[in-house]
């Protein structure tokens, strides 16, 4: 699973035997330790926080001893407080960190205020979230059932019991995770701590919790004795400990004190955007770390900006983005926009010759974690969008920060998950007015995932109902790029609205956008001409967009090249790779042309005589609009290839859908054979959608 930041150095210091693990992230301020927590959970619970901090701070992490990467001792004694603050003083040590902001949830909370109390010199100040203080009574669903007894029930609360966690480990950790992340449409957190808690045994859970801590009287006392300052953040809805807890905690030590309604015991998973921004306020404020620039111009003195942030998942957002782009400078010259993106898209803006903001630089890769979650010729795209929260979570933090910092008038939002869901989760930080645009409605559930899938897609789906609901005025324009009726006519979810219905109820349409307008058969041979194409040859283009998951259909295709020869007269192939594909890695046989990035592919395929393409939709309608005969490949569960652009390539009647499994090289020579002499009788694609779209976007300037 690809992580939104990876540390600059990390170790393991081995302190009496016992080896623990640590990782550091090297930044430009003062550093934040980020301590353990019980050893339900391994330092991987800070993912949220890690890529943000680290850009402000310098960040150390450790895996607390019975979890991740550190060692898992068996003793009683081996998991006392002392151990742990012991642990925590020797990674300072091995990391050369004199003196750390020190920051813990839960258990870690509890350290992080002992450490604060009994290690004064080291500790610059500390910030307790959900903390474990053992200064008031539990809650009570909690204490009423007896830890170490065999008890004659297994029902809620009494699961946490040592004779039960024996023999119902998996049980145990999917009760008590469960009960951490108390907010609704919490699947992915939940999910995520269930893993990592299943990387620790049932014996060290036990261990750790009957180990000696600091009595209760003696560890008031260490809170009072802290000097430094404190801040304690608690969930009004904490399912695991009272609120009161941290609380007391606050006035025992002069903490500052912030409650964060609804949320649950850990809300720097849930909801990290604020515990991100309150962490950073807190060390500024405290190490007198100056705060980022902002730049303000007096009104009549400012430009009209725009932000524009363009999905990297596939080139054919960038094309379409340019394509509005220009239409929307004639309707408003003034405008002046800035781009914020990532490679591929950087390719197409870089060749238009248009303003790239350098917080780009700050972005962390998401087509490398779509990459990394593919297989052969398949990628489970759902899960993939899933397991990338922690990328669209950083990703959200820099374009937080650029609006924060600068003015725009507008932002537009490509399929900028990361914008439209932490701006519905945090609403008082939406700035300007924003546009939000995308090419498809709901998530689908794969067949192979069963129930499961079918629930975990109706739950986004539903948080997404909710959030319009909730707050519609989020998206102040909301553009689907086609027609309703390329909307596939499925529910969101069994007891949901219809997608086509919802949506024509809560966007604008545009028509689809191709970014250039197909020639006609009389432009036809000049461009072949131009591009060096000879009338009596046939082209045959293979492509698989702007990311590296097509490899695989590029090696069956080229498989079947010499079939193809032998049923199609004159035939070259020319195969694209693309620009996340290493050309030397393609063994071709002799007759096949490979080719890097081509710029302005589109000219090539709207002269071709054949395309085997992707499922992807920018190719497809690209060829769809040109009345180029194709075939196309779905990738195996990408549920917006099998679904989403089926349904709208059906609607024109262009194309041919192939199945990867079942195409041999025979099977792909015999059909594209089969393209080559069918008539092309499919409906023409409109060609006004960018003006449309732009005249849209316009109105919110």
């Amino acid at each position: 699973m690809t992580r939104a930041r990876y540390p600059d150095h990390e170790g393991q210091v081995d302190r009496d035997g016992v080896k623990i693990h640590y990782e550091v992230y090297d930044g430009p301020g003062p550093t934040i330790m980020l301590l353990p927590t019980w050893s339900l959970f391994h330092s991987r619970h800070w993912k949220m926080q890690i890529p943000y901090l680290a850009r402000h701070f310098r960040v150390v992490t450790m895996d607390g001893r019975g979890n991740g990467k550190s060692d898992r001792p068996t003793g009683i004694a081996d998991h006392a407080d002392k151990q742990y603050l012991s642990d925590i003083v020797a990674v300072l040590d091995e990391t050369s960190t004199s003196k750390a902001v020190v920051a813990g949830l839960s258990y870690g909370g509890r350290l992080a205020a002992l450490m604060a109390g009994l290690h004064p010199d080291r500790v610059i100040g500390g910030i307790c979230v959900g903390p474990s203080t053992g200064i008031t009574e539990g809650h009570p669903n909690r204490t009423e059932y007896d830890y170490l007894e065999e008890l004659d029930t297994t029902e809620g609360w009494a699961k946490n019991n040592a004779h039960f966690i024996r023999g119902h480990h998996r049980e145990f950790v999917e009760f008590f995770v469960g009960e951490i992340f108390s907010e609704p449409h919490s699947t992915k957190p939940v999910e995520d701590g269930v893993r990592w808690a299943m990387e620790t045994d049932a014996e060290t859970l036990i261990v750790t919790s009957v180990a000696e801590g600091v009595s209760g009287e003696e560890a008031a006392e260490i809170y009072r004795s802290i000097t430094c300052p404190m801040l304690v953040l608690v969930g009004t809805d904490d399912r695991i400990l009272p609120p009161a807890e941290g609380m007391e905690l606050a006035k025992l030590c002069g903490a500052e004190l912030i409650q964060l309604t609804g949320s649950g015991h850990a809300p720097n998973l849930r909801d990290p955007v604020k515990v991100n921004h309150l962490i950073t306020d807190f060390v500024r404020r405290i190490t007198g770390t100056p705060p980022p620039t902002h730049v303000w111009a007096r009104g009549f003195s400012r430009r009209k900006r725009v932000l524009y942030i363009s999905s990297p998942i596939g080139l054919g957002h960038a094309r379409r983005d340019v394509a509005i782009a220009e239409q929307l400078c004639e309707i408003a010259p003034e405008v002046e926009i800035d781009w914020l993106a990532q490679h591929p898209v950087t390719r197409v803006l870089d060749a238009a010759g248009l303003r790239i903001h350098p917080a780009s630089d700050s972005l962390a890769n998401e087509s490398n974690h779509i990459e990394s979650e593919c297989g052969e010729h398949d990628l489970h795209c759902f899960q993939a969008l899933r397991r990338m929260d922690e990328i669209l979570l950083a990703n959200f933090m820099v374009f937080q920060e650029t609006v924060d910092s600068e003015h725009y008038d507008l932002v537009i939002a490509d399929e900028a998950w990361d914008i439209d869901y932490y701006w519905h989760e945090n609403p008082e930080l939406k700035r300007c007015p924003h546009v939000w645009m995308t090419d498809f409605v709901g998530f689908l559930p794969m067949p192979d995932g069963g129930e499961h899938e079918e629930f975990l897609t109706a739950d986004y789906n539903a948080e997404m109902i909710e959030h319009i609901d909730r707050y519609p005025w989020i998206r102040d324009q909301a553009i689907f790029v086609g027609n309703p009726d390329d909307i596939v006519p499925d529910r969101f979810g069994a007891d949901l609205p219809v997608i086509r219905e919802w949506t024509e109820e809560n966007f604008e349409f545009s028509g689809y956008i191709t970014g250039f307008e197909p020639p006609t058969a009389d432009e036809i041979p000049a461009i072949r001409e131009e591009l060096g194409y000879h009338a009596d040859e046939k082209i045959c283009i293979v492509t698989v967009g702007g990311s590296g998951i097509g490899r695989d259909l590029i090696d069956r295709i080229v498989a079947s090249h010499s079939l193809m020869k032998r049923n199609i007269p004159g035939l070259r192939m020319i195969v694209v790779a693309g620009p996340r594909i290493d050309t030397d890695t393609i063994t071709v046989p002799d007759g096949v042309e490979v080719r890097a990035y081509v710029d302005q592919l589109h000219r090539h395929l709207s002269v071709c005589d054949l395309a085997l393409v992707q499922g992807g939709l920018t190719t497809t309608m690209e060829l769809a609009a040109a009345r180029r005969p194709f075939l196309y490949f779905p990738l195996r569960n990408h549920f917006e290839q099998n679904f989403h652009v089926r349904q709208r390539l059906d609607r024109y009647g262009a194309g041919r859908c192939m199945d990867f499994a079942t195409s041999d090289p025979d099977a792909i020579a015999a059909a594209a054979a089969e393209e080559l002499t069918r008539p092309i009788d499919s409906h023409p694609v409109e060609s006004d959608g960018a003006a449309r779209a732009a005249q849209l976007i316009a109105q919110m300037l």
